[in-house]
C-alpha cells in the first residue's frame, strides 16, 4: 500500500478532533477508494462532506506559493494566473463558511452548557472560553477590556492554523521515519527492543504517559529524522531594524530565508552531520547546540504545537511498529518528494504484515 496517504488521512481525522472536538471521517473515505468489497460504516454523505473539507484545506496549503510569488499584476490581468486565483480565493471562502459554521454550533452548545457542568477539552472549546467566566483565570484578569474573548475570526484562524501546521507536517515525517526505519536495520532493531520491552508483547492496550517517558529511543528517531530530512526546510523572518548578516548590511523590513538543511547538516554543530544516528540523541546529557535544531523554529515564532508533534509522532511509531512489519517494497528506490512550502512525500510503497 502507499503508506504516505494513509497518514495523511490519519494525522487529517487526529487534528481535526483534537482542535475542534468535531468527528473527520477522511480515512473512512480512503478505506471506500481502496476496498471493493467492504465500506466504512458511516453514512456516504457524512464522509463525502468531511472528504471535500479537508481536501480543500490542501488545495489553500498548496496554493499558498502563488500568492507568495506571483505579482498581484499577473493574478489580476493574466488570465492563466486569474483563473487559478480566482480559483482559490472560492476555496478559502468555502473554508472560511464551513469553520464558521463549526464556531456556531459550539458556541451555543456552550451557552447551552450549565456553568457548573464540565465542557469538552478541545482547543477550540479552550479558546472560546478564554477570558470568559467560563476561563478559570478570569478572576485574576485586572483589564477586562484588553483582556477580551477572541471574536469569530480570530478564532477561525487559530483552529485553520493548527490544521494546516498539524497535518501535513506530521503525516510526512512519519513517511519519512518509515524510510529511515527500512534502510536501517540496526536503529530499527534497537527500536523494536525498546518497544517489546515497554509493552511486553501487548499489542493492543493504549499507551499512557508513563510508556511515553520511556519510550527514548523512538524520540530519539524521530529527532534524528526531524533533523536529517527537515520537511519544513526553510524559514522566513523580517528584520525589524538595519542589521549585520554574512558580512552584509541589511534594511529594515528584508525579509530572510533561512535554510533549515544548511543548519541541520552543519560541521561545526553536528559531528557525522550527514549521518543518520538517532544515537546521538540518547548520549546523557546531551543538548544541541542553540539554534542548531530548528525543525520547529525558533525564538518567539517557534511551533507551539511542537511538543503535541513529537508526541504524535513518538506514539505513533510505538503503536505501528508493536503490532505491524513495515518494509519498504523496493529498498533501492528514493524517497519521492516534492518541495514546496514543506517537502512532502509524493508515495511510499510498502509490505504490511502481522509481526510474529
Amino acid at each position: 500500500m502507499d503508506i504516505s496517504t494513509w497518514f495523511n488521512q490519519f494525522t487529517n481525522d487526529m487534528i481535526i478532533a483534537l482542535l475542534t472536538g468535531e468527528r473527520s471521517y477522511t480515512m473512512a473515505g480512503y478505506f471506500n477508494e481502496v476496498s471493493d468489497d467492504e465500506k466504512a460504516e458511516r453514512p456516504s454523505a457524512l464522509v463525502d462532506e468531511t472528504v471535500k473539507f479537508v481536501r480543500a484545506i490542501r488545495k489553500h496549503f498548496m496554493g499558498l506559493i502563488m500568492f507568495q510569488f506571483v505579482s498581484p499584476f499577473l493574478r489580476h490581468y493574466f488570465p492563466y494566473f486569474k483563473n487559478k486565483s480566482d480559483d482559490f480565493i472560492r476555496n478559502i471562502k468555502f473554508i472560511n463558511q464551513r469553520m464558521d459554521a463549526i464556531i456556531k454550533r459550539r458556541r451555543e452548545e456552550i451557552e447551552n452548557t450549565p456553568l457548573d457542568e464540565p465542557l469538552p477539552s478541545d482547543l477550540l472549546t479552550s479558546i472560546i472560553t478564554a477570558n470568559t467566566p467560563r476561563d478559570i483565570n478570569y478572576d485574576k484578569i485586572d483589564d477586562k477590556e484588553v483582556m477580551r474573548p477572541m471574536n469569530d475570526h480570530e478564532i477561525r484562524v487559530i483552529i485553520f492554523d493548527g490544521i494546516i501546521a498539524g497535518t501535513d507536517t506530521t503525516a510526512n515525517t512519519i513517511s519519512f521515519i518509515v524510510y529511515y526505519l527500512a534502510h536501517h536495520p540496526d536503529v530499527k532493531r534497537k527500536m523494536l527492543n525498546e518497544i517489546d520491552r515497554i509493552f511486553q508483547d501487548d499489542k493492543t492496550r493504549p499507551i499512557t504517559e508513563n510508556d511515553v517517558h520511556n519510550l527514548k529511543y523512538c524520540e530519539a528517531i524521530v529527532k534524528e529524522v526531524s533533523r536529517i530530512f527537515s520537511v519544513v526546510h526553510v524559514f522566513s523572518r523580517c528584520l525589524e531594524k538595519p542589521d549585520e548578516i554574512g558580512g552584509y548590511q541589511w534594511p529594515a523590513e528584508t525579509m530572510i530565508k533561512i535554510s533549515v538543511d544548511a543548519i541541520h547538516h552543519n560541521e561545526e554543530y553536528w559531528d557525522e552531520p550527514d549521518k543518520f544516528n538517532p544515537d546521538r540523541w540518547m548520549v546523557e546529557g546531551f543538548e544541541p547546540r542553540k539554534n542548531s535544531f530548528i525543525s520547529f523554529g525558533g525564538g518567539l515564532r517557534v511551533c507551539p504545537g511542537r511538543k503535541l508533534a513529537i508526541l504524535e509522532l513518538v506514539c505513533l511509531t510505538a503503536l505501528l511498529f508493536r503490532k505491524y512489519e513495515i518494509d519498504l517494497i523496493d529498498k533501492k528506490s528514493p524517497l519521492r518528494t516534492e518541495s514546496g512550502v514543506i517537502t512532502a512525500c509524493n508515495e511510499l510503497l510498502v509490505e504490511i504484515k502481522l509481526r510474529n
